[in-house]
C-alpha cells in the first residue's frame, strides 16, 4: 500500500512539473522582426534575429511584408496575437504614423534599417543612410575619377532609407556641403562640375521592372559612366543586362549590400564596390534591445535614440575576408 501511495505521490508530482514546464513556455517573451519586403539582406537580418532569441530563450517571428498595406496588416495582426514587441523597418513612415502609434501604445516599438523617426518608437537600430550613401558616392568617384554621367536605381524612396541615401550619393558626387535634409525630386537632372546625375529610377521591389528600366536608361543615354545600384537586387540586374549587351567594362557598376552575386562580380572586377550594412547585426542588436526593455532595462537606449551599426566599403581588396565573415555567422 505504502508503494502504492509512494508511487502516485511521484506520479502527480511529475504532471505538475511537467504543467509547469508547460507554463514556463507559454510566458516565453516573443518579439517581431518586420521588414521591408523579401531580400537576401532580410535573410541575414532573421538569421541574427533567431540566433539572439536562441540565445535569450525568447520567441522570435519574422515578417516580410511587400509593401506598406502589407505591412500594416502584418504589424496588426502581430498586435492580435499579443507579441511583446516589434523591431519595424518602415517602409513609409509618415502615412504609417497611425499603425506605429498604435504598436507602441500596447507593445513595445523599436525600429531597424529605416527609421520612423517622428512615431512612438524608442529606438532605431541602423545606420546613418546619408553616411552610406555619400560612402557609395565616394566608390563611384574611384569608378570613373575622371567624372562623367551617372544614372541611379531604388526600390522605393517613400522609405526614410532609400531617401538620405540616394542624397548621401547625390550630394557626394555634385561635391556639395553635407546636408540630410536636402533632397532633389527625383525627376530633375542635378548637375555638378565634374559629375551629372541624369536619373533616380523607382521600381517597386519588381525585378522584371529593374531590369526593364536598366535597359531603357542605357538605350536613352549610351554614353552613360556609371550605373549605381541603391537596393540589394539592382546591381546584381544592371550586371547581367550589361552582360547580355555585352558591356561590361563600358558602363561601371556600384552597389549597396551584400548579394553572393555583387560579391562575386567584385571579386571578378565585373564591379567596382559595393557600401554593406550589417543585417545580421540589426536583426541581433534589435531582440537584444527588445528583450533588454521587457525586463524594464532602459540604459540600453543611447541618449540620441540611435544605436549605430556602421556601413563599411566593400572593393576587391577586401572582399574575400567579409564574405568569409559573412558566411561564418550565416553557418555557411
Amino acid at each position: 500500500m505504502m508503494n502504492l501511495r509512494f508511487g502516485a505521490l511521484l506520479l502527480g508530482l511529475g504532471v505538475m512539473l511537467s504543467g509547469c514546464g508547460e507554463k514556463k513556455d507559454e510566458e516565453k517573451k516573443s518579439f517581431a522582426l518586420v521588414t521591408t519586403g523579401v531580400a537576401g539582406f532580410w535573410d541575414i537580418c532573421k538569421k541574427g534575429g533567431e540566433d539572439a532569441g536562441a540565445e535569450l530563450g525568447v520567441q522570435v517571428e519574422v515578417l516580410m511584408p511587400g509593401g506598406s498595406t502589407e505591412q500594416r496588416k502584418a504589424l496588426e495582426d502581430l498586435l492580435s496575437k499579443g507579441v511583446d514587441g516589434m523591431a519595424v523597418a518602415a517602409i513609409d513612415p509618415e502615412n504609417q504614423a497611425d499603425i506605429f502609434d498604435e504598436v507602441a501604445e500596447n507593445a513595445l516599438l523599436i525600429t531597424m534599417d529605416t527609421d520612423a523617426p517622428s512615431s512612438k518608437r524608442k529606438v532605431y537600430v541602423g545606420m546613418d543612410n546619408y553616411d552610406a550613401g555619400w560612402m557609395c558616392g565616394e566608390l563611384v568617384k574611384e569608378a570613373i575619377p575622371q567624372g562623367g554621367e551617372v544614372i541611379l536605381f531604388i526600390g522605393r524612396l517613400e522609405q526614410d532609407n532609400a531617401k538620405r541615401r540616394r542624397q548621401g550619393v547625390i550630394d557626394c558626387l555634385i561635391g556639395r556641403e553635407k546636408d540630410a535634409s536636402r533632397y532633389d525630386a527625383p525627376g530633375e537632372v542635378v548637375k555638378g562640375t565634374n559629375y551629372t546625375v541624369l536619373a533616380t529610377r523607382t521600381d517597386l521591389f519588381d525585378r522584371n521592372k529593374a531590369k526593364e528600366y536598366v535597359e531603357d536608361e542605357l538605350t536613352k543615354h549610351p554614353g552613360v559612366d556609371a550605373m549605381v545600384g541603391l537596393f540589394e537586387y539592382n546591381a546584381p540586374i544592371i550586371l547581367d543586362v550589361l552582360k547580355a549587351r555585352g558591356d561590361i567594362g563600358k558602363v561601371k557598376i556600384v552597389g549597396f549590400d551584400e548579394s553572393p552575386d555583387t560579391l562575386q562580380a567584385i571579386k571578378d572586377g565585373e564591379i567596382h564596390g559595393t557600401v554593406v550594412q550589417d543585417p545580421y547585426e540589426y536583426g541581433f542588436r534589435s531582440i537584444q534591445v527588445l528583450h533588454a526593455l521587457s525586463q524594464g532595462d532602459d540604459s540600453i537606449i543611447p541618449e540620441n535614440n540611435f544605436i549605430d551599426i556602421p556601413a563599411r566599403q566593400i572593393r576587391k581588396d577586401n572582399v574575400e575576408a567579409f564574405w568569409k565573415d559573412l558566411n561564418s555567422k550565416l553557418g555557411k
